[in-house]
């Protein structure tokens, strides 16, 4: 078992969150136990599933076979938008905790706002609650912009302590990290790679040869030196190995500068503005 430790950052409620951990978006859930298990073995201890994802029973079976004690894990689910509302969600947690196996989650997220259905604050009025209860460590949402955002800060009681969004060097979000830094909400990155899109830039290529790393590992150093959550995805444990292999090497910044130049709106999934479910 791997003794790596990753670096944490600290939620606005204080609670520490692994800054890599591991995704499963897309993973089948016969093949999610697995490449969870692998993950674990590599030095991961954030996991990041969701409901719509139909893997989160192979999460829990491979969190149980693992040995690891629970405190020792972050586990992140998210309530999909066909759940939305206050008592849905309510149960969707309940759900959600009996596919895992868990008794409570590290974290739970909106998944998407899907603004035209307008039920993202009866959403989190239950997340809320949730958190309220102490049966989960931290609340937060995914896909948010920032007029989400200020809804719900207009709305509720509670500032979500992490906004998971697509973000990588060809679609920065920088309207939304702005918005989140205002208001001390973690930034957290989903498809952090682009899904590959970007790791044939010749940028990226001569940074990797310069420090001996591979350019799925330069794209990971560049989204943790700007103090963002990240979540790499794969099933292969070389490849699981490899993108937590990234706390050995800084770029510098003429590095991160040169990654920077890299934004060109590559968005690869859909708008959250018009994603409704």
């Amino acid at each position: 078992m791997n003794t790596l430790t990753v670096p944490t950052v600290t939620l606005n409620n204080g609670i520490e969150m692994p800054q890599l951990g591991f995704g499963v978006f897309q993973v089948p859930d016969a093949e999610t136990t697995a490449a969870v298990s692998a993950a674990i073995r590599a030095g991961y201890r954030s996991i990041d599933t969701a409901a719509i994802y139909g893997n989160e029973a192979g999460v829990g079976r491979a969190i149980a076979e693992s040995g690891i004690a629970r405190d020792d894990l972050f586990v992140t689910s998210k309530v999909w938008v066909s759940d939305h509302g206050f008592d849905s969600t309510l149960r969707a947690y309940d759900e959600a905790l009996d596919r895992l196996g868990l008794d409570w989650l590290d974290l739970y997220l909106i998944h998407w706002p899907t603004p035209e259905r307008g039920t993202y604050p009866e959403t989190w009025r239950a997340l809320e609650r949730l958190y309220a209860e102490g049966r989960v460590g931290a609340i937060g949402v995914s896909n948010f912009e920032p007029e989400h955002l200020e809804r719900i800060a207009t709305e509720s009681g509670i500032v979500p302590a992490v906004n998971q969004v697509e973000l990588h060097p060809a679609l920065q979000n920088r309207a939304v990290v702005a918005a989140n830094s205002a208001r001390g909400i973690v930034t957290e990155a989903w498809s952090p790679l682009a899904q590959g899109a970007v790791l044939g830039e010749q940028s990226v290529a001569d940074i990797a040869a310069r420090h001996g790393k591979t350019p799925a590992q330069i794209v990971l150093r560049w989204h943790l030196q700007q103090g963002r959550v990240v979540i790499p995805k794969s099933v292969t444990p070389a490849r699981i190995a490899e993108n937590i292999d990234v706390f050995d090497f800084e770029l510098a910044a003429e590095e991160l500068a040169a990654i920077d130049l890299l934004e060109r709106d590559g968005r690869t999934g859909p708008h959250p503005a018009a994603f409704n479910g």
